[in-house]
C-alpha cells in the first residue's frame, strides 16, 4: 500500500462526515442510526439521498452543493476514494453530507422503511461476466433490498456508459412494470435536464471526450411484489 493511501486511511478515522463500521455492528443486525439518520445525525427533516458505489464522492458532493435542502450519503467500500469526497466536504463546509464506509450487500443494515427518498447508481461495475448478473446493482437482490428502505414513489437513478447494464436495467423495469420517468440512451443529446445531465464525474467527462453515449434511466420500484429477473438476465 502506498504512503499516500495509508496516510489517507488514518486522515478518514479522524473525520467526523465518515462512518466507517465493524462488521459486528451491521451482519444480521442494525446499524446505531438506522432509522434516525435525520433526527440524530443530520438533526433536520431534510430528504435523505444515497450515492451507493460512490467511489470518490463526486456526486454526493455536488449534489449536497446543488441541493442545500436536502441531505446525502455516499456509499462505498474504498476508504481512499472515499477520503476525496469526504476531505471536499469538510474543506467546503457541507454538513448535509456523509459517507458510509461499507459493503452494499449490508446496506440493509443502515436504513429503515421510508427513510430513503432517492438513490444513485452512477457508472457502477456493469458485471459483464453472464455468472456475475447477480453482483449488478439493478439486479433484482439489490433492487429488493433498496425496497426495504426506498419510499414509494422514490426514485433510482442509473448512469453508465455501458449499453448492457443499461438494457439489463430498462428491461428488468419493463418486465417488472416499474414506473420509468426518464430514458434515453444519449443524455447529453436528451431533453432530460437536472442534476442527471449537470453533474459530471472525471470519468464521464473522459468517456465523453472520447465520443461515448451516457446511458440513463429513472424509475420507480414496485414495492408489494417480487421482483422478477429479466429473460436476459
Amino acid at each position: 500500500m502506498g504512503k499516500n493511501k495509508i496516510s489517507r486511511f488514518i486522515e478518514l478515522d479522524s473525520f467526523k462526515n465518515v462512518i466507517q463500521p465493524g462488521l459486528d455492528e451491521i451482519f444480521n443486525t442494525p446499524f446505531r442510526l438506522k432509522g434516525k439518520w435525520r433526527k440524530e445525525y443530520f438533526r433536520n427533516n431534510y430528504p435523505v439521498i444515497l450515492e451507493l458505489g460512490c467511489g470518490k464522492g463526486e456526486y454526493t458532493v455536488s449534489l449536497a452543493e446543488r441541493y442545500p435542502l436536502a441531505n446525502f450519503i455516499g456509499v462505498d467500500i474504498k476508504g481512499a476514494r472515499i477520503w476525496v469526497g469526504a476531505r471536499y466536504a469538510i474543506d467546503h463546509c457541507l454538513n448535509n453530507v456523509a459517507f458510509i464506509r461499507t459493503r452494499v450487500e449490508f446496506i440493509g443494515s443502515f436504513f429503515s422503511i421510508n427513510e430513503i427518498d432517492e438513490i444513485w447508481l452512477t457508472f457502477p461495475d456493469p458485471q459483464l461476466k453472464r455468472k456475475r448478473n447477480k453482483k449488478r446493482l439493478t439486479a433484482p437482490v439489490f433492487l429488493e433490498m433498496y425496497s426495504q428502505f426506498l419510499k414509494r414513489e422514490g426514485i433510482i437513478h442509473l448512469k453508465t456508459d455501458n449499453r448492457e447494464l443499461f438494457d439489463y436495467t430498462r428491461d428488468l423495469a419493463l418486465k417488472n412494470k416499474f414506473r420509468i420517468h426518464n430514458i434515453t440512451e444519449n443524455l447529453y443529446s436528451s431533453e432530460i435536464d437536472g442534476a442527471a445531465k449537470e453533474i459530471k464525474t472525471y470519468y464521464e467527462r473522459s468517456f465523453l471526450d472520447k465520443g461515448m453515449n451516457i446511458y440513463y434511466i429513472s424509475f420507480s420500484l414496485e414495492h408489494d411484489k417480487k421482483i422478477e429477473e429479466s429473460s436476459e438476465g
